[in-house]
């Protein structure tokens, strides 16, 4: 049935994917875990490969279509971290992104296109290559577009996403068209904690699919780079460029009265997720890190190696299944609760919005079992 907050292109968009995946529709799923203990490409390969005959396939999700892969790069600081390059630690690893790539036109994709809010002023191949990547090598896959959506980027204006069912902080987002000029959409992320969100997986990426210039800390400024402090909170953060009062397009009247960022982000990361729906997750839980997003957070302090690969077409499930590898019983537990101890819980309130489901009695396991997969070095 018809979300009657569907655009007539949304329903169109999303039915196109309905034979493996329909957002909003089933309260059961399946998601898939594969083992892999490195990154080279064969190994890689034959993992994604696994993980997506697992699910059923996703030939009738991609063939003759375009399908956009949104990546994290976490604030674009590259180099080495705790020994290892920063692709193994905390963003996407570029063979990870490069053999995803494979994989859709090996099932017969007719365009990928991978993007990114960057917050770097060059053309987004330049960054990649600074992050380690081979450029050339992905273009040459087939098909393949680069975009930095940090602003209007290549299309001539943003695209209106609205939130299904009216949304918590925002009853819409003003997006850059990558977003909505496609037929099916990846979240690619590690397996992370995030000191404000409790995780950070493949719904908590697609915060970071707002456009700096419209919800960044300069915006309204198409040429602004700085991230989204003030979605955070309103409250003490001194933009450089422009003044207070900040009005984001879609913000609702809660977003001007709700403060704490433990208490606005999971609203907003459920909203974006309501506005943009995700219809595949993959999870690169190969080699991580621990107790937090990135390695500017003081309690960051080691490489994991849970070597898994987690992928699924509800992405709240896929999420909670990212939790619990982590070692947590109750990804739907409530605030109070590691990895949930300080913050609300975006997966239980992505769950009560229909997204999908958190609930693990409900979500069908296939390959490596939950009790094998879960890691002992996240806290």
């Amino acid at each position: 049935m018809r979300h009657p907050c569907y655009s007539r292109r949304d329903f169109i968009r999303i039915s196109a994917a309905a034979a493996v995946s329909l957002p909003f529709r089933s309260r059961n799923a399946t998601v898939s875990i594969t083992s892999c203990r490195n990154y080279g490409p064969t190994a890689l390969r034959a993992a994604l490969d696994k993980n997506f005959d697992l699910l059923g396939g996703i030939g009738s999700l991609v063939k003759n279509k375009t399908v956009t892969i949104k990546l994290n790069l976490t604030g674009c600081l590259f180099g080495t971290v705790f020994g290892r390059p920063a692709g193994e630690v905390y963003i996407t690893h570029p063979s990870t992104a490069h053999a995803l790539t494979a994989a859709f036109f090996a099932a017969g994709a007719r365009r990928v296109r991978l993007v990114e809010c960057t917050t770097l002023r060059q053309p987004i191949a330049d960054t990649l290559r600074r992050a380690g990547w081979d450029v050339p090598a992905l273009l040459s896959l087939g098909k393949v577009e680069l975009e930095d959506t940090r602003n209007l980027g290549l299309g001539k204006s943003y695209a209106t996403l609205k939130v299904l069912g009216g949304g918590r902080l925002f009853s819409s987002f003003e997006m850059n068209h990558s977003y909505n000029d496609t037929d099916v959409f990846v979240s690619l992320c590690k397996l992370k904690l995030h000191i404000t969100a409790g995780v950070t997986l493949t719904m908590k990426n697609l915060f970071g699919a707002t456009p700096n210039a419209l919800y960044g800390d300069e915006a309204p400024d198409e040429d602004a780079t700085p991230g989204r402090g003030r979605l955070h909170d309103l409250t003490g953060w001194q933009p450089r460029k422009n003044p207070l009062p900040f009005d984001p397009p879609g913000a609702t009247r809660d977003f001007f009265v709700t403060t704490g960022d433990k208490v606005r982000i999971p609203r907003i990361v459920t909203d974006v997720c309501a506005a943009r729906p995700i219809h595949l997750g993959i999870i690169d839980g190969i080699t991580s890190m621990d107790g937090a997003e990135g390695p500017w957070v003081p309690r960051a302090k080691k490489v994991t190696t849970p070597g898994v690969i987690i992928a699924g077409f509800d992405p709240v499930a896929t999420d909670a299944v990212g939790t619990a590898v982590m070692g947590f019983e109750n990804p739907r537990s409530e605030r109070g609760t590691a990895p949930f101890t300080d913050c609300e819980n975006h997966l239980r309130m992505a769950d009560q919005a229909g997204l999908g489901t958190a609930d693990l009695s409900r979500i069908e396991i296939a390959g490596v079992p939950l009790a094998t997969a879960r890691s002992n070095e996240y806290r």
